[in-house]
């Protein structure tokens, strides 16, 4: 019997994938977002309405995915699996049970490396050469749950974190066409972490993009690329201005940002102040 599926999402990320379901022929019998007036100014913050509509799947726009109303719809829906992507709230215990096998989310690294919270800067700062995004199932910790499937992603030495996202967006689309029939099916192999390769990334904030003249050129052209949009952009502060820098290269001989053994030259910037 095909198993009864619900999907959560308010960014951009989690409607590829139900975009992605539909396009498969796949359906989805509850829609969960965030009530309109909340989360206004969030990246990539989408509304479900239109595809609501267009396949005529209930909607339930809510505050918190952990309030007693979602539970109760759950349950009266009789989800079998909840997907839960691209939302910021953590799910407790009583939601992740309610669905007959659980909830499924996505993190866009290969778990167990990078669990936490600004995945795609740190994997442009540590000149990783390849990160990916991982499907898998949710417990109670942070990204630590079995894992589903996952997918590679290449990186090079001039990478941006505009061009990453869009890879992490299309590998997400592309692990949801992998893995839909499995899931509805009842067919998935759950793997286990590996506690042992764990490692785990810190938050970052708009401050953690200052360029200082210690920094060596390849540690300021990772920084420049890690969080360039859609992130707040990295910034160089020379006590009159504040340079906000979106695109940048290196120079050995000269430039206008002195470093600890070069120079980097601004090529898409903002001065402010």
């Amino acid at each position: 019997m095909k198993k009864r599926i619900a999907f959560a999402t308010c960014v951009q990320l989690g409607l590829s994938c139900i975009e992605e379901i539909y396009r498969i022929g796949g359906n989805l019998d509850l829609l969960i977002t965030l009530k309109d007036e909340k989360a206004k100014n969030k990246s990539g913050r989408i509304y479900l309405d239109d595809i609501a509509n267009e396949h005529n799947a209930p909607l339930m726009k809510i505050n918190n995915i952990n309030d007693k109303e979602v539970i109760s719809a759950l349950k009266e829906y009789q989800i079998d699996w909840l997907f839960i992507i691209g939302w910021s709230q953590i799910a407790k215990k009583h939601v992740l049970e309610t669905p007959t096998y659980g909830c499924i989310g996505m993190h866009p690294t290969l778990l167990p490396v990078g669990r936490g919270r600004a995945a795609i800067p740190w994997a442009i700062i540590k000149g990783l050469e390849e990160t990916g995004v991982t499907m898998f199932k949710l417990d109670e910790g942070v990204d630590t749950g079995d894992i589903i499937g996952q997918g590679v992603i290449k990186l090079d030495q001039n990478t941006t974190a505009t061009q990453l996202y869009q890879k992490v967006d299309d590998m997400h689309i592309t692990l949801i066409s992998k893995y839909w029939e499995d899931i509805v099916n009842n067919n998935i192999t759950l793997t286990k972490q590996s506690e042992v390769d764990a490692t785990e990334w810190p938050g970052r904030k708009p401050e953690d993009g200052e360029i200082i003249s210690g920094m060596t050129m390849d540690e300021a052209d990772k920084l420049v690329r890690a969080v360039t949009h859609p992130y707040p952009g990295a910034f160089y502060n020379n006590g009159e201005k504040k340079i906000r820098i979106w695109l940048a290269k290196t120079n050995v001989n000269d430039g206008e940002i002195k470093l600890n053994d070069g120079f980097l030259i601004p090529i898409d910037y903002e001065i402010e102040g």
